[in-house]
């Protein structure tokens, strides 16, 4: 069995990473279930219920061979008019970077369209979708973490190129800790 984090690889074939990338999807678009990369075995497990009457407002995963700010694979919003299921691999292109402060850490949440998604194709940074979706995702992950109990600031959506620079980093920085064995539950 293949470790989605570990042995799937972040580029596309023909398409300039960071630009264009492949994701793991843990969360459907819809969904109110938090599921979470179990990071030793690989599989999916359900983190918790979310406390609060909302549900994931794009699917929702992590760009493979990332180590973000957090010490977790690096997160992302997939876009796109069907609800991709968990642990399904698709190929996303970066169109903004939201960046959260989750208990003192920053927290970057990468915002991408699926490639393949027609309905998205036009979609290359940030400000070609309407607002409304901007300010919907950001009270998402204000409204989710206060019922938990939790303070979070969530920043403006940056744009494409503040996300490239992100995702470059959070690359470096898995594998430059692969390299001397610092990821936990990773032998060798």
């Amino acid at each position: 069995m293949i470790h989605p984090w570990h042995d799937v690889s972040p580029g596309i074939a023909g398409l300039d990473l960071p630009d264009n990338f492949k994701a793991v999807i843990e969360i459907p678009k819809g969904s109110s279930n938090k599921y979470e990369l179990d990071k030793l075995s690989g599989m999916l497990r359900l983190d918790r219920v979310l406390s609060s009457a909302v549900y994931y407002p794009a699917n929702y995963g992590f760009i493979p061979q990332t180590m973000a700010e957090d010490d977790d694979p690096l997160d992302v919003l997939v876009f796109c008019t069907e609800t991709i299921p968990p642990l399904c691999i698709c190929e996303a292109r970066a169109v903004g970077v939201m960046t959260m402060v989750d208990d003192g850490q920053p927290d970057h949440k990468i915002v991408g369209v699926l490639i393949n998604d027609p309905e998205f194709a036009d979609y290359h940074k940030a400000s070609d979708f309407p607002r409304h979706t901007f300010k919907m995702l950001k009270r998402f992950f204000e409204d989710y973490k206060m019922l938990e109990g939790k303070q979070v600031e969530v920043d403006e959506i940056m744009p494409a190129e503040a996300a490239h620079s992100i995702i470059e980093s959070s690359l470096t920085r898995y594998e430059s800790l692969r390299r001397v064995g610092g990821i936990k539950g990773l032998s060798g």
